[in-house]
């Protein structure tokens, strides 16, 4: 356990230097086919020649993206520096829950069946809390809420958002809060029967 938790730390720390150094070099390279693109630079040259060549025809996906939600192709270096943003964060988040998952595990080991059940329980919550999250976050931007990559956030929590807009009025009929209380429900049932299972541990 020990060593996978040193391995997994070795890892981290590998990928925040390749990701800083890898979005450093996008940023330059996003800010020259910006340039480029808004004609700040000559059009003809070599730098321009190297964006349209190497660069753009990268791009592509990303500025179809950008062009469907009503944006300018102009912006779609700076478009592409914040998705590389978002999926080193991604994968960093993910590297640390994952760290997170065998320490927890190592505890429960150690307290036995009471903490094993302790390990379910904040697991359980833990996955529940993040299709919340995952949820709250499709619904931004709705042609992601449609994938198949995205749905089983919405099955993971519908059966506690349901109750609760029957109960919760939208504010001003259009912003739905119920997430944001299911959230905060769930941290309180979780720190309840954490408390009480801990107390059966002591």
């Amino acid at each position: 356990m020990f060593q996978a938790l040193t391995a997994l730390a070795a890892l981290n720390a590998l990928l925040r230097s390749v990701f800083l150094v890898g979005g450093v070099a996008l940023a330059v390279i996003a800010t020259a086919d910006w340039a480029v693109r808004t004609r700040r630079l000559n059009p003809f040259g070599g730098v321009a020649r190297f964006m349209r060549t190497r660069v753009d025809p990268r791009l592509v996906g990303v500025e179809r993206q950008v062009l469907r939600a009503g944006g300018r192709t102009t912006t779609t270096p700076w478009w592409a520096l914040v998705l590389y943003a978002v999926l080193a964060l991604l994968v960093l988040a993910a590297l640390d829950m994952i760290g997170a998952l065998v320490r927890q595990a190592a505890l429960a080991t150690s307290l036995g069946g009471m903490g094993i059940l302790l390990l379910l329980v904040r697991w359980t919550f833990g996955f529940l809390t993040f299709a919340l999250l995952v949820r709250v976050l499709a619904s931004w931007l709705p042609r992601l809420g449609a994938s198949r990559w995205i749905r089983w956030s919405y099955g993971a929590t519908e059966w506690m958002l349901r109750p609760l807009r029957n109960l919760l009025p939208s504010i001003g009929g259009v912003i739905d809060i119920t997430p944001i209380v299911a959230y905060f429900a769930l941290q309180l049932v979780q720190w309840l029967v954490e408390s009480i299972l801990l107390r059966a541990v002591s």
